[in-house]
């Protein structure tokens, strides 16, 4: 089919889709800061009415609450489907990580389905999370004995 390397590269080079990650970056630092500047304004809100501390921790429920309304109504992924990254790295990406196999395991039940399957996209990265953060926390004591 091909006669030489360099044709195949040509051919392959012809086909190849377009990189979009110009795009891709600005639309994932857009959705991403409006996400953080939506949770600011939830604190200066909050903070007039309860403390700084409490008013973080409320910042983050509200957030996690808001993502996972969307993602029952349908709306997050579509925004996702745009914005990229940006709404997925922060907190509401991991609301919608537990939200979705969630309402798509519904029918098998609260325990067998909801409560078995919620975990699958986010279980490994609860996983990871707490098992790098125990070799880190290690590590960093070591380092603070010697």
């Amino acid at each position: 089919m091909f006669e030489s390397k360099k044709d195949y590269r040509t051919y392959a080079k012809a086909r190849a889709a377009k990189s979009k990650s110009g795009k891709n970056c600005t639309l994932a630092f857009i959705s991403g800061g409006s996400i953080c500047v939506l949770g600011e304004c939830f604190f200066d809100i909050y903070k007039n009415f309860i403390d700084e501390k409490t008013a973080q921790t409320l910042v983050s429920v509200t957030l996690i609450f808001i993502a996972a309304l969307l993602t029952s109504l349908g709306i997050f992924d579509k925004i996702a489907k745009h914005a990229g990254a940006g709404t997925l790295v922060p907190i509401t990406g991991f609301s919608n990580a537990m939200t979705s196999p969630a309402l798509d395991t519904k029918s098998e039940g609260y325990i067998m389905g909801v409560g078995a399957k919620m975990f699958t996209v986010a279980g490994p990265v609860i996983v990871y999370g707490v098992v790098a953060s125990v070799i880190y926390g290690v590590v960093y004591w070591i380092c603070s004995i010697l």
